[in-house]
């Protein structure tokens, strides 16, 4: 509302929507009373008047329409007639919608709010939906003042829901309230399954969409309810605990959601069953039978299911069902020696639990068709059988002496081989069928096995010429004895037949033919088995021949045999040239009816045996030895060389063919013929060395061949022994001349004389040489190089040899520099000083500069070999100099003569002149440095230019009087100063003597 600025009006909200409440605050001016006029909003025409008494200050205007604009007047009246008025708008509350409802219609997601229109006037509706359970507000919605109906989607289903209506008239409104549930939605996709033998987990999708799930599980065995279980919204799964195994149950499912309640989706489903315990498997009282019992488990199943199981991979071969309260089954008819195993299996609806026994074995029959053969050997025997049912078989092996050998093998196995048996023996072999703890009766048959050929058969000579002896090693076991044959070899007739007992182990054969070959066959006996042959063949010794000689035949050079044929066979005869000396022999066979041969080509000087043999098979029977030697023949290329050390000498020689004893090698000097060395060496050796000899000398050798009683000489050698080098060598300057004096000390032994080599160092020009008496011990090098370095070597010869070098180094005094001189370039502080390079070399150069008019220290330099002046700097003026160059090299020097020198003096300075008298002049002066050496005082009339007079002095002066002048006359007067040659003056300077009236005043 507005207020008017005098009675300041205000409209109250009232609670009733056709009612206005006006107040007003009463003014401080007093007032009669009040007129009221309310008309609608835009209209002239009034609706209600009111009036109102001086002391009220409110007025209600009733009867209005709701939510309707009106304008109200009021005039007070004053004293005097005077009024005065105030308007005011007001609004009338609207009135809220009547028969409001809220419905699902059956959906899940959606909500119709439905309502009728209050009376009176309206600007719009405004919806708010809230969740109750939440009070979250899910949806706002503004409408037009006509709608009645309004439709909310999207909504949670099984969900309380509240609606807020509010009817809008301007600033005011008026609200009705209501709430209802959205249908639920049933749960889907619902799963029963066991979790265990006790519990099933129940799940579902879906959850959300009721308030409040119910869940009853039966047992259907029973057919009575097990749970009931109610949970709020979203709870998706569930889990029934304590159930019984091996049972099924139905589960049913339901909702509700306030006054709804809807049934939902059912399933069924059954716990794990219970393995059964304690399952054995054993043997029943009848053949081939096997009985299967359990203990039964805790809880439910429809029956049993037994399955037999046949051999370790265990392959079903019988399935028995039988109802769920039995607890045994027998099975019958089964294979004999099998492996069997049971397993019972508790089957509940789609569910199985088994257990299984451990392994049963059936009864095992024998083995049939058994065997034992020997197979032609002595040390095993071959067991076989047709196979039998069973897990494998017992064997077992004996002899008479009772010796077992068991074996134990898997099922598949039809033959097993002995090894290691004894040969000849007779064995029992046993054979059973083994199945578990079960053992069939024995299957017995007996064998021998084959006796052992003879060992170590041998048949020999023993060196005999008409027997052969036999003999072999008795078999270790099970030979009851030996036969044998001996036969001529080559013609194949039997000589002899033998059977003999098995203690035999040898036999002898008498009456042979010597020389010939027998052969003996021989096996062992043992049951009905005779072992493999063996066999042994010999010769009979032959007979040697006799009379064997060896004869020297000259030309052409050899050796004749001959012989005589001895009794007997003989295959061929053998004969054997051989020579100690010589590695090869001459080996010729020859035929049994030769007793003749020759040897050709043989070598010289050969000491020759021969044996000739008769030859039977491997047998030999040799005469004695017959010997001969050959002639020897001359050695060449005798040589004679140094040896490897200078007190030695290497001779050497070619043997050309043939031989002989020892050579005799024989040394002389070579300028005597006596001999100093005899030397013998074997045969086959071609060199030698001979030690302990004078170095440096001459000698001669000759070589004496021996063969027998012939020597044959060779050609004689000369040789020499290598020199010995001087053992100190110096070389030294010789001071007087550019040359070398080499001196040599004189070694041990001889030589023919020396040689020597010099060569400029880091020179390639050729070295000189030179040469020197073999007593010599020094020479003089001359016309060499000054101040040069040479490397000389010495060597000492002896005919074409020469001893190791010995080496030196010397170095020539070098030459003394030439034309020195030191000169004066005008200056008092400088010299200037060269010379003329000498010939040779030198190190380098040492020049020395004395200062002779004072105690100052000598100067040194040192300059490159290739130098040839210096100059002197900050030298004292007016002094003397001597300089001298020396030229260096090694140790060596070779110095110039000395040269003196001045430095121009300084001119005196402060020269002052005065006349003491009219005569008289005197000059004075000061020294300048060191001074110089002397004065000259010079004194000339200025008029003619003439000198007037002239004054030596000493060094220490510095002044002089001149006498006898004119007076009143003006002289001019120079000083100089001396130093050797040179002088320096002083300007002249010009001044007055005195006049004599002067002088006298």
């Amino acid at each position: 509302g507005s207020a008017g600025t005098l009675l300041n009006l205000s409209v109250s909200d009232p609670s009733r929507p056709d009612s206005i409440l006006l107040a007003w605050d009463e003014p401080e001016v007093g007032v009669e009373r009040y007129s009221l006029a309310l008309s609608p909003l835009g209209s002239g025409t009034a609706l209600q008047n009111g009036s109102a008494g001086p002391n009220i200050t409110s007025f209600w205007f009733r009867g209005l329409t709701p939510g309707t604009r009106y304008k109200v007047e009021v005039t007070a009246t004053l004293a005097c007639m005077e009024t005065t008025s105030q308007t005011v708008t007001a609004q009338t509350s609207p009135s809220p919608v009547r028969n409001l409802s809220l419905s699902s219609g059956g959906s899940s997601a959606m909500l119709l709010a439905s309502w009728a229109h209050g009376h009176g006037h309206r600007d719009g509706y405004h919806l708010a939906l809230y969740h109750s359970d939440s009070q979250m507000l899910v949806r706002n919605a503004s409408v037009s003042p006509n709608a009645s109906t309004f439709l909310f989607d999207g909504l949670v289903p099984g969900s309380e829901y509240a609606l807020k209506v509010s009817t809008l008239a301007g600033s005011n409104q008026a609200s009705t309230s209501i709430h209802h549930w959205t249908a639920p939605s049933i749960p889907t996709q619902l799963r029963l399954s066991p979790g265990s033998s006790t519990s099933l987990i129940a799940s579902w999708m879906g959850a959300a969409g009721a308030a409040w799930l119910h869940l009853a599980l039966h047992n259907l065995l029973t057919r009575t309810v097990t749970t009931t279980l109610s949970a709020r919204r979203g709870l998706t799964s569930y889990t029934f605990q304590h159930l019984q195994p091996g049972t099924q149950y139905w589960l049913g499912l339901s909702v509700t959601a306030g006054p709804y309640t809807v049934p939902g989706p059912n399933a069924t489903a059954w716990t794990y069953p219970l393995s059964p315990g304690n399952v054995t498997l054993s043997s029943a009282e009848e053949q081939s039978s096997l009985r299967a019992r359990w203990s039964t488990p805790a809880g439910e199943r429809d029956f049993y299911l037994v399955t037999l199981r046949e051999g370790e991979d265990g392959a079903p071969a019988r399935n028995i069902s039988v109802s769920g309260d039995n607890g045994h089954v027998t099975f019958h008819g089964l294979s004999p020696g099998k492996q069997y195993s049971v397993q019972v299996t508790v089957v509940a609806g789609p569910y199985r639990a088994s257990a299984r026994s451990a392994a049963a074995w059936t009864q095992p029959l024998p083995p049939s068709g058994v065997s034992l053969s020997s197979q032609e050997s002595p040390h095993s025997l071959l067991a076989s059988w047709e196979e039998a049912m069973g897990e494998g078989y017992m064997l077992a092996l004996s002899t008479m002496e009772d010796t077992m050998k068991n074996s134990l093998l898997l099922r598949g196995a039809t033959n097993f081989t002995y090894e290691g048996l004894s040969p000849g023996t007779l064995y029992t072999f046993e054979v059973s069928t083994v199945a578990g703890p079960y053992t069939s009766s024995p299957q017995r048959i007996t064998n021998w096995t084959y006796p052992l050929p003879l060992q170590q058969l041998t048949l020999s000579n023993h060196g005999h010429s008409t027997s052969l002896h036999a003999s072999w090693r008795a078999a270790p076991a099970g030979s009851t004895g030996y036969t044998g044959t001996l036969w001529e070899t080559k013609s194949q007739e039997r000589v002899r037949s033998m059977d003999l007992g098995n203690k035999w182990t040898n036999v002898t054969f008498e009456d042979l033919v010597p020389g010939r070959q027998y052969t003996l066959e021989m096996a062992a006996v043992a049951g009905p088995y005779r072992s493999s042959v063996r066999s042994a063949t010999d010769w009979t010794y032959p007979l040697a021949p006799a009379g064997v000689t060896l004869t020297n035949t000259r030309r052409p050079l050899g050796l004749s045999a001959f012989w005589d044929k001895a009794a007997g066979d003989v295959d061929q005869f053998h004969l054997q040239l051989y020579s100690k000396s010589l590695a090869a022999q001459r080996n010729i066979t020859v035929g049994p009816d030769t007793h003749n041969f020759t040897f050709l080509g043989l070598s010289p000087g050969i000491q020759y045996f021969l044996k000739v043999t008769s030859l039977a098979g491997p047998y030999r029977s040799s005469s004695h030895f017959a010997t001969e030697w050959t002639y020897p023949l001359s050695l060449a290329n005798v040589s004679l060389q140094p040896g490897q050390r200078p007190q030695e000498l290497h001779v050497s020689w070619v043997e050309s063919g043939g031989g002989g004893r020892d050579h005799l090698v024989q040394l002389s000097v070579a300028e005597s013929l006596s001999i100093i060395r005899n030397v013998s060496v074997p045969r086959g050796v071609t060199q030698l060395d001979l030690e302990g000899l004078v170095p440096g000398s001459r000698y001669r050798v000759e070589i004496i061949s021996q063969a027998g009683p012939h020597r044959t000489s060779s050609q004689t050698a000369i040789g020499y022994t290598v020199p010995l080098p001087p053992p100190s060598l110096s070389a030294s300057a010789v001071s007087t001349a550019w040359a070398l004096a080499v001196h040599w000390e004189t070694p041990p032994g001889q030589r023919d004389g020396y040689q020597l080599s010099v060569r400029k160092e880091g020179s390639s020009a050729p070295a000189r040489n030179l040469e020197a008496g073999k007593d010599s011990t020094n020479v003089t090098l001359e016309q060499l190089e000054p101040g040069t370095c040479y490397l000389v070597r010495i060597w000492a010869v002896a005919g074409p040899y020469h001893s190791p070098t010995k080496s030196v180094t010397g170095c020539t005094v070098p030459a003394a520099p030439t034309n020195l001189s030191l000169i004066s370039l005008g200056s008092s502080s400088e010299l200037y000083m060269c010379w003329n390079k000498p010939p040779g070399r030198r190190d380098h150069y040492r020049v020395i500069l004395y200062g002779l008019s004072t105690q100052s220290r000598d100067r040194v330099q040192t300059l490159s070999p290739d130098a040839q002046n210096i100059t002197w700097t900050h030298l004292e003026a007016g002094s003397r100099f001597a300089v001298q160059v020396i030229a260096m090299k090694g140790s060596f020097e070779a110095s110039s003569a000395n040269v003196t020198q001045w430095t121009h003096p300084l001119a005196p300075a402060n020269l002052t002149l005065g006349s003491p008298s009219a005569s008289s002049l005197q000059a004075s002066w000061a020294a300048v440095g060191r001074g110089a050496e002397g004065y000259v005082v010079d004194i000339y009339d200025t008029a003619s230019s003439s000198r007037v007079g002239r004054t030596v002095l000493g060094a220490g002066a510095s002044s002089h009087i001149f006498r006898n002048l004119g007076s009143g006359t003006h002289y001019s007067v120079a000083v100089r100063a001396m130093a050797g040659p040179f002088h320096t003056s002083t300007p002249n300077l010009t001044h007055c003597t005195r006049e004599y009236d002067a002088l006298l005043a």
